[in-house]
């Protein structure tokens, strides 16, 4: 099976509410939502794409030749690569009915995991969903992250215990999903947290904390505030607000106001080639999170599918570190890449 194989099964597969596209650009779906689309007018998505693509690398032959090592190290876990599967959730409805949110986290977790990278897993108003993921991060030696709605502390304490059971490396809450509607009519009510309230469920999870949805430098600093282990700079691929500048937009100044306070910071939104994540690196994400194409493999191809598109990304991520002179990780830096 190749790439092109997995999106042709997947276009038979999905509904009409997402087209796999070739390039997952948000083009097609722009603010349909049930689907992949983005909220408002559906530029947020566009737009988070497209500021990838006004960076560009700079080339740079004249350096040391040989395979580069793609590796990364965060939290005690080795991985191949430094790019993650994100959370996706509802993905009966927004896909296809295929697979349910369960089915679905069982392959990506165990794909990714067999594979050399871990996935972010979702979340829902279905309490199956947390479990099944948590145990099946837990069949996969703790290789992967469940991703904690932002609901009432009544209901995050319940499911942190799920989340210690797996064994999970770390743990992460998408803040921004305070933007969702079911989370806003629950009583007591969810949605956003103080930083008192996030310093709270820092120290429930017992392990390193991951804030998924900050677009600014003053939420960076309240998330390190928090207790926050790691921060990615998200918006919820334009789902939750409109007309959001991108996540590469903001990425440089986050990473610059975190510098030397230990957070690690990730990035997701429009990334969609090795080359992306490459730039993305430069910028001075320690990582990346990839969400919407890895729906897309699952449902061409599920667990060889994945293995396909991990092995894509990972591939253009060597040959661009190769063609810039970036040996390793700790080679890419700022001046690889040109912004305008």
């Amino acid at each position: 099976m190749t790439y092109q194989e997995v999106l042709s099964s997947a276009r038979e597969t999905l509904s009409k509410n997402c087209k796999a596209c070739p390039v997952c650009n948000g083009r097609a779906c722009g603010n349909h939502v049930p689907g992949p689309g983005a909220k408002g007018v559906g530029d947020t998505a566009i737009r988070n794409y497209d500021k990838w693509q006004e960076i560009r690398v700079n080339m740079d032959t004249i350096s040391e030749g040989g395979t580069p090592d793609t590796s990364l190290e965060l939290f005690g876990k080795s991985f191949r690569f430094p790019f993650f599967a994100g959370p996706v959730g509802a993905v009966t409805m927004h896909y296809s009915d295929k697979y349910d949110d369960m089915a679905y986290n069982n392959i990506l977790v165990k794909a990714c995991a067999e594979n050399g990278i871990a996935a972010f897993t979702g979340d829902g108003l279905d309490a199956n969903v947390m479990k099944v993921a948590c145990e099946a991060i837990a069949a996969e030696n703790g290789m992967g992250v469940p991703t904690v709605k932002p609901w009432n502390q009544e209901t995050i304490a319940r499911k942190m215990e799920q989340v210690k059971a797996s064994g999970s490396f770390a743990v992460a809450m998408d803040i921004d999903a305070a933007g969702l509607p079911f989370l806003k009519g629950m009583n007591p009510p969810a949605g956003s947290k103080t930083v008192q309230q996030l310093s709270e469920i820092a120290k429930m999870a017992g392990k390193p904390f991951i804030i998924k949805g900050v677009m600014t430098v003053r939420g960076a600093l309240k998330a390190r505030e928090a207790g926050a282990a790691a921060i990615v700079v998200s918006n919820h691929g334009g789902r939750v607000l409109d007309q959001c500048p991108a996540t590469a937009e903001v990425l440089p100044d986050i990473v610059d106001a975190l510098k030397g306070s230990g957070v690690k910071v990730l990035v997701d939104g429009g990334i969609r080639s090795g080359v992306d994540v490459f730039k993305a690196l430069a910028l001075g994400a320690d990582a990346v999170i990839i969400a919407r194409p890895f729906a897309t493999a699952v449902y061409g191809g599920a667990e060889e599918g994945v293995k396909l598109y991990i092995e894509k990304i990972g591939g253009e991520l060597s040959d661009t570190m190769s063609m810039c002179g970036a040996k390793t990780l700790a080679d890419i830096t700022r001046d690889m890449v040109f912004v305008k």
